[in-house]
């Protein structure tokens, strides 16, 4: 298949069958087998990159990694070159390996652009690693919440591994306007799937917390539905919580059920929600190396309304 033949790839069956459940008629996929020059010219431009690896057991580990603006970078349409690599203490290295699939999100905080490229790693070495894309595309800009980034020198603590969510972990959840979602396509779903990362904002307080199950709203988008179709194949999830005051991260994973109504007492806005029972976690303090400058909130985000509203 040619970069320059324009082909879009299709949406896997259990996308297909989110739009049809979320009361949608079923839409042509924007997403190319290759990265266009645009988003090629994108990456470049970014100082981190989000990530969704897979551990041994399968389950989606969302994380982020960072280097100076350049480190992510596409030699040709085919492949994304990501010169850094995870620490030792963050969950999602022991999957970076060739031959797993990877999810990717570049995401431009402080322009709101945002762009996915998803593969195979084709290979690792001391520097970083190479990714053989296979689903590139753009996401609209709604609900992320501008904020620009200066680096910063942080002194990484060993990570803390967490059974359940303790108060400090409660603490950050309820406070956040932004997480990021890991998801995977179920075995069998073929070269439409593999391992995906999303981003989710809202208003902070957006995210319920119930004991050790969070809720989140599902507000209007780009109707791909990209992660709740594979949280239908596979309900199994990473998620990932930033703390930019002191760039903390607090990774999770958990099994996810999604309700497909728009139920009375949930957030204004809500279309669906999908419901996380949190299995086990991590906490990385001082783990992203940037004070972060707050500029404002998405207008969709302020048409979206919280738990305690």
């Amino acid at each position: 298949m040619s970069p320059q033949d324009g082909t879009f790839l299709p949406f896997h069956e259990d996308e297909l069958a989110a739009q049809m459940l979320a009361g949608q008629r079923p839409g042509r996929a924007a997403i190319r087998p290759f990265l266009p020059d645009q988003h090629r010219e994108f990456f470049r431009l970014l100082p981190y990159l989000f990530i969704a690896t897979g551990d041994a057991d399968g389950w989606p580990i969302a994380s982020v990694l960072s280097g100076p603006a350049g480190f992510a970078h596409s030699p040709d349409p085919l492949t994304l070159r990501v010169d850094a690599l995870p620490l030792t203490n963050d969950p999602a290295a022991a999957g970076l390996a060739a031959g797993n699939r990877i999810g990717l999100l570049g995401l431009d905080l402080s322009t709101r652009r945002r762009n996915r490229a998803n593969g195979t790693v084709t290979a690792v070495d001391p520097k970083g690693f190479a990714v053989a894309v296979e689903q590139s595309f753009g996401n609209c800009a709604q609900y992320i919440q501008t904020r620009t980034p200066t680096a910063h020198t942080r002194s990484p603590l060993a990570m803390e591994a967490l059974p359940g969510l303790d108060v400090s972990a409660r603490r950050l959840i309820e406070t956040a306007d932004t997480l990021f979602v890991a998801s995977r396509s179920r075995a069998g779903i073929g070269e439409s799937g593999g391992l995906d990362i999303s981003h989710r904002g809202g208003r902070p307080g957006f995210v319920d917390v119930q004991d050790d199950t969070l809720v989140v709203p599902d507000f209007r988008g780009n109707r791909f539905f990209n992660t709740l179709g594979n949280l239908l194949g596979d309900p199994r999830c990473g998620l990932l919580f930033v703390d930019f005051a002191t760039g903390d991260l607090l990774q999770l994973q958990g099994t996810a059920a999604i309700d497909w109504t728009a139920a009375a007492r949930q957030p204004a806005g809500t279309q669906r929600s999908w419901r996380v029972r949190i299995e086990r976690g991590w906490r990385r303090r001082g783990a992203l190396p940037f004070e972060w400058t707050f500029g404002d909130y998405a207008p969709t985000t302020l048409g979206t309304g919280r738990w305690r509203d």
